[in-house]
């Protein structure tokens, strides 16, 4: 019996990263419509891997609990602070667990309604609820749908909640939410919110001081400064590019960060690193848009290493991950960000049509991230790659982009910031 569990970030209006749902898939079907034994099994589970908020790293949890988990005490595992209950209809109409509700709103902890619409059964309970989470899955095909999510979401104003825009997946969807004031969106279009309007390629503070510093070293350690361009999609982009122009004429091109680093050399990469220094501002990407696209990275090239057919290696599969949000980012379509890129023809064809096994790959990716485990289910059986292994392989890219996510968002040190600009200005004096 296998357990999935993914979480979807729950954005506030500038883009930040509020809360995660978490949310499970056991078996063929949704852990709501099990027995309540196996999802609490599920949650327990889930609490072992998280129990140093390693998974979260740090932020607030949604979860929905059916009546008897609420009965069972199973929210208590949480504490107030980093649980958000979320309940539906079962819940709402079950009378004990009403008062189990309101025992949690004492205790300290926030309730939420999923699928939240205008109907008296909502209102016996409004008073303990902090949050409605409003369904916006399907107002881009139906204008009545639109004006009753309108309607929905004015009504939940009016009683003084705050609104969560869920299934935010379309477009439409996105500018709906925006135009309603809700306080939080959720879903698979989310990156345009968080993209921030990036008109060009900027790096992020804290990853860029961290090269300056590596760079300036005595002895560079290569695999360092590998590991350090690798978690940043805009710096990893920014050498690739460079290294397959027309300037270094390669005869056959560099296809990961660490075979770009090679053939620039320690010398070349001062003067490239000196160059982007006077080209950073304060502006820039969002946190989340890269931590995503080093969260896909880190999947697909360890997903990777379970598939023996697969025609790019683990580096490759690594920058096809990475590179999946070059059009969020850089603002253009897909074809245009990876025409900049001399990158395979099987990761070109995988990102842009999602065809072969490195489509196959992208898109178990995909459909995991946004908790479709059925299509997860069919895309890992076309690979041949074990279903055991998914969710463990998710975890331990998780905890590794949220062990080092603090230290890179951290303010750099003046000093020492300064010391490296003077090192990489001396560096390239010297050449």
């Amino acid at each position: 019996m296998e357990t999935y569990i993914v979480r979807q970030p729950i954005l506030d209006r500038s883009g930040k990263v509020s809360a995660y749902e978490i949310l499970y898939k056991e078996d063929e079907s949704s852990l709501l419509g099990q027995q309540d034994s196996r999802v609490a099994t599920a949650i327990e589970e889930f609490l072992t891997e998280m129990s140093d908020e390693r998974f979260l790293g740090g932020s607030t949890a949604y979860l929905t609990f059916t009546p008897n988990l609420l009965m069972k005490n199973i929210p208590r595992m949480f504490s107030p602070e980093k649980l958000v209950i979320q309940i539906n209809d079962q819940a709402i109409l079950h009378p004990v667990a009403q008062r189990m509700l309101y025992r949690y709103k004492k205790q300290g902890y926030k309730i939420a309604i999923r699928d939240f619409e205008f109907s008296p059964r909502y209102f016996s309970i409004m008073e303990i609820v902090d949050y409605l989470k409003v369904d916006f899955g399907r107002v881009s095909t139906n204008e009545g749908i639109r004006n009753t999510v309108s309607n929905t979401v004015s009504l939940s104003h009016g009683l003084k909640k705050k609104v969560i825009a869920y299934r935010i997946n379309t477009p439409e969807a996105l500018a709906l939410a925006k135009s309603l004031e809700c306080e939080y969106i959720q879903g698979t279009c989310v990156a345009e919110q968080k993209s921030a309007r990036v008109y060009r390629v900027d790096h992020m503070q804290g990853n860029f001081f961290q090269l300056m510093i590596a760079v300036t070293r005595d002895e560079p350690d290569i695999d360092e400064i590998t590991q350090i361009i690798s978690r940043d999609v805009t710096l990893a982009f920014s050498l690739m590019k460079l290294v397959n122009s027309a300037y270094f004429a390669l005869r056959n091109q560099a296809k990961s960060v660490q075979q770009a680093l090679v053939i620039l050399g320690v010398g070349q990469l001062k003067q490239w690193i000196y160059l982007l220094s006077f080209k950073r501002d304060n502006g820039g990407s969002s946190d989340e848009l890269i931590k995503t696209s080093f969260l896909r990275a880190n999947f697909c090239q360890e997903l990777s290493k379970h598939l023996s057919n697969l025609p790019i290696s683990p580096a490759e599969a690594y920058l096809m991950g990475m590179f999946s949000i070059l059009d969020t980012l850089m603002e253009v379509p897909l074809d245009i960000a990876l025409a900049e890129l001399a990158i395979s023809d099987e990761i070109r064809t995988a990102l842009l049509t999602g065809s072969g096994s490195c489509g196959e790959l992208y898109h178990l990716v995909l459909c995991y991230e946004s908790a479709d485990w059925a299509g997860m289910t069919m895309h890992a059986q076309n690979l041949g790659l074990p279903m055991n292994i998914i969710t463990q392989i998710y975890f331990e890219c998780v905890e590794y982009v949220n062990s080092i996510w603090n230290n890179l968002l951290k303010p750099a040190n003046p000093e020492d910031a300064q010391k490296a600009a003077e090192g990489l200005k001396e560096g390239e004096e010297a050449l």
